[in-house]
């Protein structure tokens, strides 16, 4: 020990904090975590504490100045307006519908990754998950604006099988579509990596317990595989919640989302403070999910 502290000694600075954190393993931990959280904090918290601050201010009707005095005019006209209110439910029954969706269409695809597909299988079917993460995003939805359009792909498949063509482009049923679509692969990986975590014996008691696969897939994998689940929910239900291009491009005549209220009142209206006031609802809704999955035990098997 003494040869190894004057080795340290003799090594200078770099040697010795490298001995501060041989012997202090948690100090260690601290410096790596240190330079993300800093900037985790000074970055979005910060940033997530001006948009709650500017919230409560006002824009001066006459001269267009930020107005600095805390007032309650935004969320008051929020609630008393039934467009807004009207956006606001709008988005997040959209939110909530493709999150059913994406969970129902990722379940059995996830599920066959994990516990049924070879090696080399396996392989493919992670390229076909990611390989629309490859291109852009502008460019998914284009081309989905093109499928779903009155002369596009769709309807010409349709017609070329004798079928009567559907009239879904620049609706509600397109940003559905779209939406689930895109935010796909952010539930299938979750929920592959949960399925893949239940060992192997637990099906094996189960099928020797007399369980069938129903059964099994009741008691055993959703309960097991719900923090995959849940993880991929709230990516699938945030990203659909701050969306605001993809209404745009193929949502119909209103079809607004809370998205699409902000980028108006700050580009277009300039109104800073309603915009703030505005967005703060998807941070509202998202941390009532939040409680009621952590209420329900969700978090708890992570």
């Amino acid at each position: 020990m003494s040869s190894a502290h004057e080795t340290l000694r003799r090594g200078g600075v770099p040697r010795r904090f490298s001995g501060l954190l041989w012997r202090n393993p948690r100090l260690g931990l601290g410096s790596l975590l240190a330079p993300p959280l800093a900037w985790f904090i000074l970055i979005y918290l910060a940033a997530l504490v001006v948009l709650f601050v500017a919230a409560f201010w006002s824009v001066d009707p006459f001269t267009g100045e930020l107005d600095r005095t805390w007032t309650l005019d935004n969320f008051r006209a929020i609630l008393t307006s039934d467009t807004y209110r009207a956006i606001a439910l709008r988005t997040v029954a959209m939110a909530a519908a493709v999150t059913v969706t994406d969970a129902v269409l990722a379940f059995p695809f996830a599920y066959y990754m994990a516990r049924v597909a070879g090696p080399k299988l396996r392989v493919a079917l992670f390229a076909l998950v990611l390989l629309p993460l490859w291109s852009s995003y502008l460019a998914r939805v284009y081309a989905w604006r093109l499928i779903l359009s009155h002369d596009g792909v769709l309807n010409w498949a349709l017609k070329l099988v004798g079928l009567p063509q559907v009239d879904i482009g620049y609706s509600r049923w397109a940003m559905w579509i779209v939406f689930t679509y895109i935010w796909l692969p952010f539930m299938i990986m979750p929920l592959y990596a949960a399925l893949e975590r239940i060992p192997g014996n637990f099906f094996e008691a189960s099928g020797d317990l007399g369980a069938r696969g129903w059964r099994t897939t009741a008691k055993i994998v959703f309960p097991l595989a719900l923090p995959g689940l849940i993880a991929g929910s709230i990516f699938t239900f945030s990203l659909t919640l701050g969306d605001y291009i993809t209404p745009v491009l193929v949502g119909g005549p209103g079809s607004d989302f809370i998205g699409n209220v902000v980028y108006a009142n700050v580009g277009i209206a300039n109104n800073v403070p309603f915009a703030a006031a505005y967005a703060t609802l998807p941070l509202l809704v998202m941390a009532i999910y939040l409680l009621v999955a952590r209420r329900l035990g969700a978090f708890d098997m992570m």
